[in-house]
This record gives C-alpha cells, structure tokens and sequence, in this order.
C-alpha cells in the first residue's frame, strides 16, 4: 500500500521519530496525491481571479470599488505583494478579470473571462443569474485548462474585489448554518463603527434569502464573480490532479463551497496560512485543517500561496533528497 510506503519512507529518514512536524504529513500528502514516494513539483502557477461586487455600494468596505481595477493594473504592471513573491520564488502568476467594473485597454497580459461588470447587490437581488454563476464556473475552469498544458502540477488561487470579505462572510454563515455576526470580520481594516455598519448590512442580506440552501444556491446569491470562478478552478485542478494551495479567508471559502458538492477535492487541499481576517480560524477548524503559516496576513492576492510554496517544496524535496539511516550508515534508535 502507497500510504504505508509513503510514511515508512519519512520514518526511516536520518531523523528523530516525527521530528519534521508537519512537513512531513505535508510530505505524506503529496505522495498520496501524486500516486508516489518520489513527487516533484512542476512550474507552479498563480491564479489571481478578479472582480467587483454590487455589496460595496452599501459601504461594506474602508475602500470604493475603483480600488478594484487599479489593483488588477498594478498586478500587471508587477508592483503588487504577489508579483514579488511569485518573481521571488519562480511562480508564473496569471491576472483573470472574472468580472470587474471597468473596460480595460487591449494589449494587457489580461486573461478575459468577465461575466458581467460586478455581481449585483443582494440586497436588491442574487448576486448573480444562475446562467452567470455556470458561466463564472466554466470560465476559472477553462483557465485551468489552459494551465495544465504547461505541465503544471501545483497551483494556488489569489484573489481581488472590494467587497468580497463580506461575499465570503455571507457565504459561510449559510454553509455551516452560523450566525453572521460570527462569521464577519473587519476586511481591508474597519474602525469599530464600519464593522457594526457591515454586519447590519450583511445580516439584512441573510435575512433575505431564508429559502437559499444548496450550495449552488448559497454561492449564486451571495459570492462573488471571482469567489465562483475560483471554485470553478479548484474543480478542474482537482479532476486534472494538482495540488491545490488555498490562500486566506475567501479562498478558503471558495474550497470550503466545492468540498461541499465533492468531499474528495479536501485530498488535494494544501491551506497555506492563517488569515487576520476574524473567521478565517473558524473555518479551517470546521474544515479540519492546518494552516502551513500564521503571519497575520490579511491582504489576499495569493500571497499566503506564494510564501508557503518554499516550505511545500522542502517536505517534496526532504522525502527525495533526505538520506535514509540505512543509506547514511547511521544508527537507528533500538
């Protein structure tokens, strides 16, 4: 059996019994996903999925929509946090408009797969039609395709969208069936006086929608362009076999949604941190996971991804490289 194969392999490194903590069950992991005891990892990738949401107009957010769009120039133009990390690590980095409100210049290194120009606020109606939600998924789907024939094997998914903590609250609350309030957090940095605003925006939200229950339903009415397209992504990365490196608190709802439809997808989860947005910590427990980091970080993009990567890569490269205590003609304990 591979499992066994895979944990006798990390046991007889030249190491003290479970003396690489979680690496090695990251190590474990890997193998079992990549079906054996010598995995590698090939051309990482970044998905950094972009869009507007409808929400924001009801000041959800310290910051107006248009920080959306200049955002997405700003990846391009490679100033961003995830352009260094991803530069300093050697990750290709992608930038999708999954829906922005804006009309970008041609001749970007833009990925087009807009649905509409910003969900709709669903305090007025559904976020989106389920015709768009299909689109939404088809599309980060498409993308992924697209990746897969670089002989890429691992890739992680970032994202950009004021409003879209708020989406992602709204979105857990009705997965996990919680109370809103629980699952809000302060964002891109709301003073007190803005969280209680929010919550009293997104509690109305939820109140809205008593008869929304599928997970189909709960992301179509509540998420974001790019919070689906995301999940769209994850599906395929999961049916093509990569490894999946899930970033903060929306990315994270995004596989929290798709493991609901499919519970298999979690074998090729990798939930690389610990967001500072205030339920991101509950989430991860109800998804019986650990985070690789705890940084504090709150900014999204992928960048939570791109500073794991260095520490998947060394559990890939210790079970490969690692000497054995037959190998290194090193006593074993008795």
């Amino acid at each position: 059996m591979l499992a066994q194969q895979l944990q006798h392999t990390i046991d007889f490194k030249t190491k003290p019994l479970g003396a690489l903590g979680h690496l090695e069950h990251l190590a474990h992991k890997i193998g079992m996903v990549q079906k054996t005891v010598s995995p590698k990892l090939s051309n990482p990738h970044m998905v950094v999925f972009a869009a507007d949401h409808g929400i924001a107009a009801s000041g959800v957010s310290a910051y107006p929509q248009e920080v959306t769009y200049q955002m997405v120039m700003n990846f391009l133009g490679g100033g961003a946090a995830i352009n260094v990390f991803c530069r300093q690590h050697d990750i290709a980095i992608k930038i999708v408009d999954a829906g922005v409100n804006f009309d970008f210049p041609e001749g970007l290194e833009l990925i087009d797969k807009k649905v509409r120009k910003s969900s709709r606020n669903i305090l007025e109606v559904p976020a989106m039609t389920a015709e768009e939600y299909q689109k939404a998924l088809e599309n980060g789907r498409s993308v992924v395709s697209e990746i897969v024939k670089t002989g890429c094997n691992i890739i992680g998914f970032g994202e950009m969208g004021i409003g879209n903590t708020s989406a992602s609250s709204l979105m857990m609350s009705k997965l996990f069936d919680l109370p809103v309030v629980s699952c809000v957090g302060r964002g891109t940095g709301l003073d007190d006086t803005q969280l209680s605003h929010k919550i009293q925006i997104l509690s109305e939200a939820i109140e809205k929608y008593p008869n929304v229950k599928t997970t189909d339903e709960i992301a179509q009415t509540f998420g974001g362009l790019e919070i689906v397209q995301m999940m769209g992504a994850m599906e395929e990365a999961w049916q093509q076999n990569m490894l999946i490196m899930v970033d903060g608190f929306i990315a994270s709802i995004a596989a929290a949604t798709v493991w609901k439809k499919n519970p298999q997808i979690m074998d090729n989860f990798i939930f690389c941190h610990v967001s500072d947005e205030n339920a991101h910590q509950k989430l991860l427990e109800l998804l019986g996971q650990k985070a690789l980091l705890n940084l504090n970080l709150r900014l999204g993009e992928g960048t939570g991804c791109a500073l794991a990567y260095p520490l998947i890569q060394s559990a890939v490269n210790f079970l490969n490289e690692m000497s054995s205590f037959e190998d290194a003609h090193v006593s074993n304990k008795e």
